[in-house]
């Protein structure tokens, strides 16, 4: 068959084109139409898991959670290899600022540091299995490879006075030693 193909027909360069060109449409029709600047949270999801990340790490001499990057973290997760947690995000989030409305009258972001460590306090004893998988999620984030969206400028390394770990594989080599230095 002729690079052309017949008349009325697509060949399988226009027809594998067509279908790249298909799925960027889709990628950046679907990225253009969200209001939130993250890659799977609402800004409404961010902010109540930011203040529930804050009661987990909060800010003493060193940054907070959120401020050390972990929404980013855990966002990017949600997005790639945590997939199946994501219903439990957005379930466990809702239940969280709706216990927060109950209780004090406002979502969790909205609260005082100490009425916020009061909603969570509650919440974790309401949903255990969800306060564990955000706390472990958090802790990650916080203390994991800046490389994977947290612990942004290396803070919690810096923190607990460690030197940033080299990557696997690419430790540095003294090649006068013959030895890894």
């Amino acid at each position: 068959m002729s690079s052309r193909g017949k008349t009325g027909t697509l060949t399988r360069r226009q027809l594998l084109s067509g279908a790249a060109l298909g799925g960027v449409s889709l990628t950046i029709g679907c990225r253009l139409g969200r209001s939130s600047a993250w890659e799977f949270l609402s800004d409404e999801q961010a902010r109540t898991l930011a203040a529930l990340c804050d009661q987990v790490v909060p800010a003493d001499d060193f940054p907070s959670a959120s401020q050390a990057g972990v929404l980013d973290y855990i966002d990017r997760q949600l997005a790639r290899v945590y997939r199946r947690h994501r219903a439990a995000y957005s379930d466990g989030l809702v239940r969280l600022d709706t216990l927060s409305r109950t209780r004090f009258g406002r979502g969790i972001a909205a609260l005082s540091v100490d009425l916020q460590f009061q909603a969570v306090t509650a919440f974790a004893e309401q949903d255990k299995s969800f306060f564990e998988l955000v706390r472990n999620h958090t802790l990650e984030g916080y203390y994991g490879s800046p490389r994977h969206g947290g612990n942004r400028d290396a803070v919690s390394w810096r923190m607990l006075g460690l030197a940033e770990p080299p990557i696997r594989g690419r430790a540095p080599y003294d090649l006068t030693k013959g030895s890894t230095s």
